[in-house]
């Protein structure tokens, strides 16, 4: 028996699997909130527990750099180290992947229902894929084609330099300056960046604070979900919070061209991540293709490049099952 796991800054996802049920079909699985915890050790104790099967490997996707065996989460003071695992929890193996490395395992394996396509483009025979993941940060990962299987590259292109890519976005970046020293694209581009912008918007004048929404945000831990829900609003949805979301769609069209750039992602490019379907209906129009296809001389070609929103919110966890089910004695 397999444990697969996506360890996340927000929450984590637990799965037990076997070879003759497959990566889609966990026998049991159980999600957590990661910030309750004070390691991933004693989520994975308290699952298996409540799971009632003993299983023999591990494989974990998680949220931050993965240095050898030993990983780091971005947005939680954990450190996971593999040969710690193993002995602690009493498997015979446990095999650590970055998040987005794992959702570059699963892009073979997505069904036509597991994505929203927002640029048709044209995808070239064998060429590489790349995926850019915002979610509480933000991932970056591609695959390239070797022969009939892909080699998936992990990265942590989202800890680059933020590239400011108007007026606006400029002031964004001095504004964060003094605060970071170094602006990386996760500061404007994850969940965690979106008050960020909301913020200067708000204190460069954009337009007013509503006062219900300062009262909702004095009740709450984390804004964006209030961001997002206000920006979204089909009856009367907040400006401050949608020239918010119109800022952030904007600066991951630019970064997912970039990354298509980099990486030369003829072969299509994946927005994974929990926010891209949350706002499924604003990437596909707009400041997100404006800016992804505005590359001066290579504009024509990012219009070839074909842009897929993963819908499906496991993809992670379908990946890390995929890897370790195909590893030996998985």
């Amino acid at each position: 028996m397999l444990i697969a796991g996506d360890i996340g800054g927000t929450k984590t996802i637990l799965g037990i699997y076997s070879r003759d049920a497959g990566p889609r079909a966990p026998l049991h699985e159980e999600t957590f909130s990661s910030r309750r915890y004070g390691s991933v050790a004693e989520i994975i104790t308290e699952f298996c527990a409540r799971a009632g099967v003993k299983a023999g490997h591990a494989v974990l996707a998680v949220a931050g750099p993965v240095l050898g065996q030993d990983a780091s989460v971005t947005n939680l003071p954990w450190a996971i180290r593999s040969a710690e695992l193993t002995r602690n929890l009493n498997l015979r193996s446990v095999l650590l992947l970055n998040d987005i490395e794992a959702v570059a395992v699963a892009i073979p394996l997505l069904r036509e229902e597991d994505l929203l396509t927002i640029q048709e483009g044209k995808a070239a025979p064998g060429g590489a894929m790349a995926i850019i993941a915002p979610g509480t940060g933000l991932g970056e990962a591609f695959l390239t084609r070797e022969g009939e299987s892909c080699r998936v590259h992990a990265s942590e292109g989202g800890h680059a330099d933020f590239a400011p890519a108007d007026d606006p976005q400029i002031g964004l970046l001095k504004y964060l300056f003094p605060r970071y020293g170094h602006v990386s694209c996760e500061r404007v581009c994850s969940g965690s960046g979106i008050p960020n912008i909301y913020d200067y918007l708000r204190e460069t004048g954009y337009a007013a604070e509503p006062p219900w929404l300062a009262e909702r945000f004095a009740r709450a831990e984390d804004r964006t979900p209030l961001i997002v829900e206000a920006a979204l609003d089909p009856a009367a949805p907040c400006p401050l919070c949608l020239g918010t979301l119109e800022m952030f769609v904007s600066i991951l069209g630019a970064e997912a061209g970039n990354l298509a750039l980099k990486v030369m992602a003829t072969g299509g490019v994946y927005l994974g991540g929990g926010i891209p379907p949350r706002l499924a209906n604003i990437l596909g129009r707009g400041p997100f293709l404006e800016a992804f296809l505005r590359k001066g001389r290579f504009s024509q070609l990012m219009e070839r490049i074909p842009v897929h929103v993963i819908l499906n919110p496991k993809a992670a966890l379908l990946g890390a099952a995929s890897r370790g089910l195909n590893e030996p004695g998985g």
